[in-house]
């Protein structure tokens, strides 16, 4: 950033990204918006412009190269750093991320135990009026043990097809309380499947070895399991709700895609891969 300089041992992370936009906003100002979000640990798109915060009646800096905004937030401190709530982070953003980025942002705060979504929920309904209807709407879609952002929007893909919403984080025990297998998302009662499979699962061996070992205990306990890749949301996600219809339907589902609301958020981009 210019004007500040930075040791060269120091980590190129998201606390010094944050100390630098500090040194540079002002008295009193502290991380907002998607510096937040990422000192929190949650996912968030790239921004080009870094964001903090300053109390109403304090002076904003005019640097190009940072947004201060005037706000009303009561920050707190993590790992040292002046910030927004982790509740607040994601009412912030929704006046600049999408439904889906936002219900992502949501459910990684959720999965590193930063809040809940019922703390979501609460944050939202009281949001600022012009941020309160996006706020809402994407924590009622937030969950809890969402293992990956390409989860979260796979699970979207199909909400917004007006597709029954899947369950998430589908847990096999013994007798005796011990997980044995889980699965990414599914219908536990119709023993259908979604999971997303990423790049290192086809990198590692053991992991290859370890998925094929799953799926036929899977096979044999008579799941279907509907597999997706990044291409099948991002490329082809008319074809991918066709495929995840028919696996629906072959388990007595009575289903069909009602809304072309996904068609906003997967326009079906090869760029995006």
């Amino acid at each position: 950033m210019p004007g500040v300089a930075v040791r060269a041992s120091a980590p190129q992370d998201a606390r010094t990204t944050a100390q630098a936009v500090l040194l540079v906003a002002g008295r009193d100002a502290f991380v907002s918006h998607h510096q937040a979000a990422r000192l929190w640990g949650a996912v968030v798109p790239d921004c080009d412009v870094l964001h903090a915060s300053v109390p109403g009646n304090r002076h904003r800096s005019r640097r190009p190269e940072v947004r201060v905004h005037r706000s009303s937030r009561t920050p707190v401190r993590f790992r040292g750093i002046p910030l927004t709530r982790a509740e607040d982070t994601f009412v912030d953003l929704a006046g600049h991320l999408s439904l889906v980025d936002l219900v992502v942002l949501g459910d990684s705060l959720v999965r590193r135990r930063r809040t809940r979504p019922e703390q979501l929920v609460t944050a939202a309904g009281t949001a600022p009026p012009r941020l309160r209807r996006r706020s809402v709407r994407a924590a009622g879609f937030v969950r809890t043990d969402v293992d990956s952002p390409m989860e979260s929007r796979s699970r979207m893909l199909m909400v917004l097809a007006g597709l029954p919403e899947p369950a998430v984080d589908i847990r096999f025990h013994d007798g005796d309380g011990t997980l044995l297998r889980r699965l990414d998302m599914g219908y536990r009662e119709h023993r259908l499947a979604i999971e997303y499979d990423g790049r290192q699962h086809a990198e590692s061996q053991e992991q290859w070895e370890s998925d094929v070992g799953r799926r036929e205990e899977f096979d044999e306990a008579d799941w279907r399991i509907v597999t997706l890749l990044a291409t099948d949301v991002y490329r082809t996600p008319g074809a991918t709700l066709d495929r995840v219809v028919r696996a629906m339907r072959s388990r007595g589902m009575q289903v069909a895609v009602t809304s072309d609301e996904w068609r906003r958020h997967f326009p079906g981009h090869a760029s995006l891969i």
